[in-house]
This record gives C-alpha cells, structure tokens and sequence, in this order.
C-alpha cells in the first residue's frame, strides 16, 4: 500500500508542479510588473487557498469538476474521482506559494536592465525569456519547490474531488490516515518518516537556493 500510494503522490506532484509554471510564473509576472484595475482583487483571490479549510477548497472544486458543471460541459471531461483530480486539486492550494515566489522573485529583478532592452527596441517576449525570467531563476526555483512539497502533503481537498480509493487516488497522505483509522501504526510510522523526509528535502533545497540568491 504504502509504495503504491507513493509513486501515486509522486505522479500527482509531478503533474500539479508543471501546471504551477506553466500558470505562477505569468500570474507571479503580472502581479509583479502590471498595475491594473483590481489587481489587489486578483492578489487576495489568489490566496484565499492559503487560508480557507480544505473542505471549502474542495468543495470549489466538486463543484467545478461536478457534472452540470458549465466547465465540465465546455472541456468535455469528467475527472472526479480519478487521480487527475487529485493533481488539479494539489495545483489549487499550492498555486498562492508558487505566485508569491514569483511575484517576489521578478520585483527584485531591477526594471532599469529591462528599460535599456526596450530602449534597443527589444520586444517584450525576448525581455522576459532572456532578463526577466534568467535572474528571478532562483526565486522561481524557490517557489517549485515549496509549491511542490505543498502539493505533495496535500489531503482535504484531494478528499473532496479524488475519494480515497487505493491504488486509484490515495495518495500517501489519505493512506497515513488509513493506515491510523485501522490501527496500522508500524505502518503509518514509515509512511509519515517517508513524508518528513521528503519534505525536508524540498524545505532544504527552498533554503538553499534562496541563500545562493541572496549571495549572488
């Protein structure tokens, strides 16, 4: 159970850290660079996963994903209870840590080294791809990683949306909470050192790459 639940995680963790690039680093950009009408909406929306329960996340979710669901009726899929579930969900809570990374990573970036490129008539995609996006490397890098480990621990609302079905959408944190509701302590103690482990490591790496960004 324990191995299977694991490299479950793993899939999930891997899927719902691509979409955290593919969506915090535009999002982390814009909050960083563009001064908008409801920009300071758009930021607090963003960050009501960090402080909402699970359940009320996951409620969102169910019914986002639930049939008769104008999204669901539009993409034409039906993922509830499947493990993709469970990577949109793991997304969703950890996408505020994943902006704020961002966000603070392109701030520092100085706006004086993209003005000079403007000014030499380079066009904003090429500003962002070689300036921009090369020195916020690091904060970016710092936010994959606490994005990742948060998606990996994630529990309640993978609940909601994915169920708790072995070998389909337990992950291993619904599999530690098996594992104690049938008193399988010997076996809920590896999996929680499994998940201490993991997760320091992510922590470590966070930490070492933001003293190498405040070193440089």
């Amino acid at each position: 159970m324990m191995w299977t639940a694991f490299w479950l995680s793993i899939r999930i963790t891997a899927v719902a850290t691509a979409a955290l690039m593919v969506l915090g680093v535009p999002l982390g950009w814009a909050l960083a660079r563009l001064q908008f009408r409801g920009r300071m909406f758009v930021e607090t929306l963003l960050n009501l996963p960090l402080v909402l329960p699970p359940s009320v996340v996951g409620y969102y979710l169910l019914r986002a994903l639930g049939r008769g669901s104008p999204l669901v009726a539009w993409l034409n899929l039906d993922i509830l209870f499947t493990w993709q579930a469970a990577a949109v969900a793991s997304t969703v809570v950890a996408l505020p840590l994943m902006v704020q990374s961002v966000q603070a990573a392109i701030a520092d970036v100085d706006p004086a080294l993209e003005n000079a490129a403007r000014t030499l008539g380079v066009n904003e995609v090429e500003i962002f791809w070689h300036i921009t996006l090369p020195l916020a490397r690091r904060g970016i890098l710092a936010g994959v990683l606490l994005g990742g480990a948060r998606a990996l621990g994630e529990f309640g609302a993978t609940l909601m949306v994915a169920g708790n079905i072995p070998g389909r959408t337990q992950t291993l944190p619904l599999a530690i909470y098996d594992a104690v509701q049938n008193r399988q302590y010997d076996l809920a103690n590896q999996m929680v050192l499994l998940m201490t482990a993991l997760a320091f490591l992510a922590l470590w790496g966070v930490r070492r790459v933001e003293m190498s960004r405040h070193a440089a």
